[in-house]
């Protein structure tokens, strides 16, 4: 079994927001993370999913320090074993773990500076974290764009005379170029064409293979969560509500959300009729959540134990947890009817 090398434990994010109303108003407190708590395995693939707004970018970035947490703890285990709180380190501290978490950002365009040229967009970690020299800089870069796919030749050009598909190599050689231990995916390629999004997928999992690199892949599409992850996270709302491995949780689901997120992958076979769930009335309010189960209002197995009391994550079957009251008697449909 593969040792931890990361752990996040009841990690909170709060944003201040002030009333339009009132001008002189207290700014109110939105949670948009919740007790968020997982763990994550070496060399694995761990997919955040949920729709907009659920938390995942947030989660992602709290991680990675681009956002500070409200409270809470990132644990990281390092190549030596120690174990460090990610989020408390400061200074020198940060800058030497720093590099060993890196994020792949959802715009290629608007990650990449226009103007720095792509050699100095993909050496510009090296130089901030290590003591090289020029020829051993060459080297890594060179090294790197071939791994990633990239035309050496084209280094010296811009982030403008690139396609979204060769952007998207840039920002993946740039996280790549420190030689990190986890790469944060966030939604890295949903701005991209059918066809390129299936070189970066296959890129990524040559590159994890090769490197033995773990991700966090952080996505709204269902069909290529199933092809990349190891296990998968469905949030709603700022929490957890099921966690589970890639093939118990799109077979087996045991919370309706997850049901209602399943019947919109699409099915190859042209013969099989799937009924699609269409969840009724809005998302919930972040700053005015609902009582007991966040889920409830738009549930169609809620009961008044739903409306009164909020479910805890617990375990339901072997590595399977869920947040759901009925989890162990409601019989929900996976990516296939099944009965």
């Amino acid at each position: 079994m593969s040792k931890p090398i990361l752990a996040v434990n009841n990690l909170n994010k709060d944003f201040q927001v002030k009333s339009k109303n009132k001008l002189f108003s207290k700014p109110s407190s939105i949670r948009v993370l919740d007790n968020v708590s997982f763990e994550l395995l070496e060399g694995e693939t761990l997919s955040i999913v949920g729709e907009s707004g659920c938390g995942k970018t947030t989660l992602g970035r709290c991680i990675v320090r681009g956002m500070n947490a409200s409270s809470g703890q990132v644990i990281y285990h390092t190549d030596g074993g120690e174990k460090v709180d990610f989020l408390g380190l400061r200074g020198k501290e940060f800058k030497t773990y720093r590099k060993d978490i890196q994020m792949i950002f959802q715009d290629p365009y608007s990650s990449l500076s226009p103007r720095m040229s792509v050699y100095d967009i993909i050496s510009e970690p090296l130089i901030a974290n290590f003591k090289l020299t020029k020829s051993e800089v060459d080297d890594k870069v060179t090294q790197i764009a071939q791994k990633t796919g990239l035309n050496v030749s084209y280094l010296k050009r811009y982030p403008h005379a690139f396609s979204g598909g060769q952007r998207q190599r840039i920002a993946i050689a740039r996280a790549l170029i420190s030689e990190p231990r986890l790469i944060v995916c966030d939604e890295a390629v949903s701005a991209l064409d059918v066809s390129i999004k299936a070189q970066i997928i296959n890129l990524l999992k040559d590159l994890q293979e090769q490197l033995q690199i773990t991700y966090i892949f952080i996505s709204h599409d269902l069909s290529i969560v199933q092809n990349i992850s190891d296990r998968v996270a469905v949030m709603h709302l700022g929490k957890i509500v099921e966690l589970a491995s890639v093939e118990s949780l799109f077979t087996h689901p045991k919370h309706p959300y997850t049901e209602a997120l399943l019947s919109a992958v699409p099915e190859p076979d042209p013969n099989y009729k799937k009924d699609r769930i269409i969840l009724e009335g809005e998302v919930p309010n972040p700053a005015n959540p609902p009582s007991g189960c966040h889920f409830h209002p738009r549930c169609a197995y809620r009961t008044d134990k739903c409306t009164q009391e909020k479910p805890e994550l617990r375990a339901v079957s072997e590595n399977h947890y869920v947040s759901c009251h009925y989890a162990d008697e409601l019989k929900l449909r996976g990516v296939k009817n099944e009965s």
